[in-house]
């Protein structure tokens, strides 16, 4: 429950069941590069990453999930150029997330009176400032393009977790264990 939590400490257990997938993708690789892929199981909050709000987030045009729910219900953010309200919905390869300049709180407005905003980070957000590769992040736009489901790489996952891929992989085995219960 703790990597769950990390994730979004928000969404119920019931929720979370129904979201839950217990299809990992297969890899397909050599057998001696397995012995430096992670273990699949770190990809079962893959499927959060394609969420609106996580995408907000993730790209850094707001501080938290909670804030980019915000930004959506209050109708600041586009998805392929139409305005959308339901932060939990979750996006299509190839989909477009926009938001409104005026309202990312890491943009701040220049004082020579130029429309090109400047990016500033806020200070509790440097040790973690990365961008994923399966997103392609526009500040000058503020737009975000969706590419593709996060995927594992030699030695690397790509879903942000402080949690090693041997915890995911325990939490999974939890998670498949309960939802057969259920069933």
């Amino acid at each position: 429950r703790d990597t769950r939590g990390y994730h979004d400490a928000k969404i119920t257990e019931r929720q979370w069941l129904r979201m839950f997938d217990d299809q990992l993708p297969t890899l397909n690789m050599k057998l001696g590069d397995q012995r430096n892929h992670p273990n699949t199981a770190s990809l079962m909050y893959a499927c959060m990453e394609r969420r609106i709000d996580f995408i907000l987030f993730r790209s850094h045009f707001v501080s938290s999930v909670w804030s980019a729910r915000q930004m959506i219900l209050h109708g600041n953010v586009k998805l392929n150029g139409k305005t959308f309200r339901y932060p939990s919905h979750t996006v299509k390869d190839g989909d477009v997330v926009s938001i409104d300049p005026g309202s990312v709180t890491t943009l701040v407005k220049p004082s020579n009176g130029s429309s090109v905003f400047d990016f500033v980070p806020r200070a509790f957000q440097q040790p973690w400032m990365f961008i994923p590769e399966y997103l392609e992040v526009n500040y000058n736009t503020c737009s975000t393009i969706f590419l593709r489901e996060p995927i594992t790489k030699p030695n690397s996952t790509e879903v942000p977790s402080p949690f090693p891929p041997s915890f995911h992989a325990m939490a999974y085995k939890f998670y498949i264990r309960r939802g057969r219960a259920r069933k």
